[in-house]
């Protein structure tokens, strides 16, 4: 029979993800991060959504991609898409 782990003191373990550049950012930083970098309009262009086009806010943002996962899958792939070309130099 395997031991559990009844000590209150340590913390439950988690899977670390060291190759999920995602892990640990909130979607504020990477709606932070994409703005930085495009701006509005060109995120607008690049994801064309309401919420970056029409009186675009961090805070609508935010909300619509919450309650949005194909969005919100949509604005972490341009995220890492970002990345990659920051990486390769191609950044602005």
């Amino acid at each position: 029979m395997a031991e559990s782990n009844d000590d209150p003191t340590t913390p439950p373990s988690t899977p670390a993800q060291p190759r999920n550049p995602l892990h640990g950012l909130t979607l504020e930083a990477i709606v932070t991060a994409l703005i930085d970098h495009y701006g509005w309009d060109e995120l607008g262009e690049r994801v064309p959504l309401r919420c970056f086009t029409v009186d675009p806010s961090v805070g609508s943002s935010l909300k619509f991609l919450r309650k949005t996962p194909w969005a919100r899958e949509k604005v972490e792939s341009l995220y890492l898409f970002m990345l990659r070309d920051i990486k390769r130099g191609g950044g602005r």
